[in-house]
């Protein structure tokens, strides 16, 4: 099974909620804590029953686990690099880079002493099957956490006054670590006070030292919880990506949300959990599941205890929240107890008891959906314009090929079909933070809008090349086509944009460029590797490996350099820390020969589509702030210091709510385009009568309607424009530019670079 894994990675990129237990997701504020094995504390108590071999076997073998890993790296992956020295020494800096990602508990004598000790053997160890020194590191590091957090209680009994000239380094990650305790304890101080001041600054904290203790207390819970199986989990991906980024050792339970993530459906009870103070809290609940149907879980309860049918209660209260998960998740029509405190609860003794029926559940938010926006011509007709948003390639790769499995393509040519009874004159295939997903989706898309013909080439180790086409001479759209990407727009994304550039089929139109990712993966499970090893066990988990890499039928790769917009448009996400290119180790860029495709001889006005938008771009007021707060933040990345003088950060506080406070009162005053907006989903594509979105508006919210698209203060400018009539600009941009492609294509205007614009 090959994959176009999704890809994750953006700084500035609003965050998904993951199904994962041992999510990674980057920290907001000051205060630091592991990246490697970092919870987010949120895990889907409605994940699928297991759809591998179930054996009723032994825990794994870590030593066991290992070997099979580094072999299978060794022998498999597309580098075909050795496990020698230098990946030992490579591997030992980037997992105490992730385990300590901000220099800050680790001192310089620890980092020598452990280089010492494992910097030349962690090789053979792995080779071996020797786990231990995986385990010693990590209890170091939690040692090193647990003294430190207790510095950090004394340090918050001090008054802090707020008035010094000092600055704190906000990101420590290319800075040394501090060379003895006393520099730390320094640094420490300084990072301690501004936690503090920025609590004091928030106008909704009341008690800023009783909640950084709080937050403190939650990851020294988080850090005691990690298991044998979860130091291993971290310890081998991070020797996975020394190899490349995308490469990854993958538990059990992430091979099963691998799965649920690429067939959007899963049994359970549809209920979001995380983690506080030793309780499983509700965060959510999935509209449409089992949980949200009954009525009786709220957000805000704390599960206590759970039972399966009649059986005992179980206590959860500090257990290890992907435990409770496993306990809640179950098989279909089967019942599960949750004892709960609710929210509303006044006496912390209260509880009651709910009993649910597990059933499946379909994650329709991650379905292909669409939109038809109606609106006047240039020569003062009706217009329709379709548009199709898809947030990623997913597919039911266990049952491929029957009638009802999960298929993108499929998904996506019922959603054409309507769009043509409905008379749209052109498309946008919005592809904006997509981040891959199933290669051979990627590759049925493509063949919806070309004849048929080479989609993408693979090249493996050995550089033999393997030619993905499309065999179906139908077309399912043959009009005007805009294709939409940002710098989340990765691997399978990548590929279906570059087939429309390179056959002359779409408009690419977006950020400067996609993310480049241009690897493709296969999983492999250990335990079918591990019984040649003496173990037969199947609850080893899987090996994300990077085994070939893909190339444009033009011949050029999209690795590192992903595909290049024909119509440029300013976005939050266009920023450098954002793709291929700022992970660690990625593979480089090359090409191969280009294979035969017939380009279709159609015109599509790319230098009059850049001039054109370029007039309106330039005197839009939303680009604008785009421009702006892009702007701010490369500033502050590169002082990459905050004050821990309150004045002076107040006045900071004052300026960014007075240019917030101006862009509100300008947007109020901004006349919005007559249009109207009809939402097409899966669910109501079959009912004659078109469901009216947003009357006199352009179109449902997307994650690009904060035109700054990045961190905001908890009253934020995007708060606040919620409350009035919003727009997407770039949405709204990019149907200008398909407005346009159908009026040059009708030959509607003339212009002197029309006719060299291909």
């Amino acid at each position: 099974m090959n994959v176009s894994d999704k890809e994750p990675h953006a700084r500035f990129a609003l965050s998904n909620l993951s199904a994962s237990v041992t999510h990674l997701s980057p920290q907001k504020t000051l205060t630091t804590s592991m990246k490697l094995l970092r919870f987010s504390c949120l895990s889907l108590a409605l994940l699928s029953t297991c759809t591998f071999p179930s054996q009723a076997a032994e825990e794994p073998d870590p030593g066991q686990i290992e070997i099979s890993v580094g072999r299978l790296l060794e022998r498999a992956h597309y580098s075909r690099r050795k496990l020698d020295n230098k990946v030992s020494q490579q591997l030992l800096k980037n997992y105490l880079e992730a385990l300590d990602y901000n220099r800050l508990y680790f001192t310089q004598k620890d980092v020598d002493q452990l280089t010492a000790k494992y910097g030349d053997s962690l090789d053979d160890d792995i080779l071996l099957g020797n786990p231990a020194p995986a385990f010693t590191i990590f209890k170091l590091y939690k040692q090193r956490v647990e003294d430190r957090t207790a510095k950090v209680k004394e340090l918050l009994q001090q008054k802090f006054e707020f008035t010094s000239d000092k600055m704190v380094e906000i990101n420590r990650q290319k800075a040394a670590p501090p060379k003895d305790e006393a520099e730390a304890d320094q640094l420490w101080r300084d990072r301690v006070e501004g936690e503090v001041l920025q609590e004091t600054l928030n106008k909704l904290e009341k008690e800023p030292v009783k909640r950084i203790t709080k937050r403190y207390d939650q990851m020294l819970r988080n850090l005691r919880e990690v298991t044998e199986e979860d130091m291993i989990k971290g310890f081998l991906t991070t020797l996975t990506q020394v190899y490349d980024p995308h490469s990854e050792y993958m538990s059990r339970s992430e091979l099963e949300n691998f799965e649920i993530n690429m067939r959007l459906s899963l049994v359970g009870i549809g209920a979001v959990l995380q983690s506080e103070e030793g309780y499983a809290k509700i965060k959510e609940l999935v509209i449409g599941g089992p949980a949200s149907k009954d009525g009786r879980l709220k957000v805000g309860d704390r599960v206590t205890a759970v039972g399966q049918g009649d059986k005992e209660f179980v206590d959860t209260v500090d257990m290890k929240l992907d435990k409770v998960v496993e306990m809640i998740r179950g098989k279909k029509d089967t019942t599960v107890r949750l004892q709960v405190i609710p929210q509303t609860a006044t006496d912390p003794s209260e509880r009651k008891v709910i009993e649910i029926k597990r059933d499946e559940i379909k994650l329709k938010e991650q379905e292909a959906k669409a939109e038809i926006i109606e609106r006047a011509a240039p020569d003062g007709s009706i217009q329709r314009l379709g548009w199709i948003v898809l947030p990623s390639f997913y597919a039911d790769m266990a049952h491929s090929g029957a009638a009802n499995a999960k298929s993108t393509t499929k998904d996506v040519l019922a959603l054409i079909n309507r769009l043509k009874q409905e008379n749209v004159s052109g498309l946008v295939m919005d592809l904006r933070r997509n981040g891959g997903g199933s290669l051979e989706e990627a590759v049925n898309l493509t063949g919806l809008f070309i004849k048929k013909g080479p989609v993408v080439q693979a090249v493996d180790s050995n550089g033999d090349p393997h030619v993905s086409k499309d065999r179906d001479a139908s077309i399912a759209w043959d009009g005007p086509l805009v294709v939409l990407c940002n710098r989340l727009s990765a691997s399978a994304s990548e590929i279906f944009a570059a087939a429309m550039q390179d056959y002359n089929r779409a408009v690419v139109v977006g950020d400067q460029n996609t993310f480049g990712k241009g690897t493709v993966q296969t999983m492999l499970e250990i335990g079918r590797i591990m019984p040649f090893l003496g173990s037969g066990n199947n609850r080893a988990g899987a090996l994300k490996l990077t085994i070939q890499k893909f190339y444009r039928v033009a011949g050029g790769s999209t690795q590192l350099r992903g595909v290049e917009s024909d119509v440029k448009l300013p976005s939050p996400y266009d920023h450098p820390e954002i793709g291929e290119a700022s992970l660690k180790g990625p593979l480089p860029y090359d090409t191969v020969e280009a294979v035969a495709h017939e380009k279709l001889d159609k015109a599509l006005f790319k230098a009059e589509l850049k001039a054109r938008s370029a007039v309106r771009v330039a005197a839009d007021a939303e680009f604008g702030y785009i421009s702006e707060d892009l702007a701010r933040v490369k500033e502050r990345l590169a002082e990459n210091r905050i004050s821990l003088n309150e004045k002076a950060r107040r006045a900071e506080l004052e300026e960014d709510k007075a240019r917030k406070e101006r862009r509100i009162a300008e947007r109020a005053q901004a006349k919005l385009p007559e249009q109207k907006v009809f939402s097409l989903t899966l669910e109501n594509l079959s009912k004659p009568e078109l469901q009216l979105a947003v009357e006199g508006k352009p179109g449902t919210a997307t994650a690009d309607a904060n035109s700054s698209g990045l961190e905001t203060d908890d009253e934020g400018e995007d708060e606040l424009a919620a409350k009035l009539p919003g727009v997407d600009p770039l949405k709204a941009e990019t149907y200008n530019i398909l407005n346009d492609l159908i009026d040059l294509q009708r030959g509607g205007a003339k212009s002197t670079t029309a006719s060299a614009a291909k």
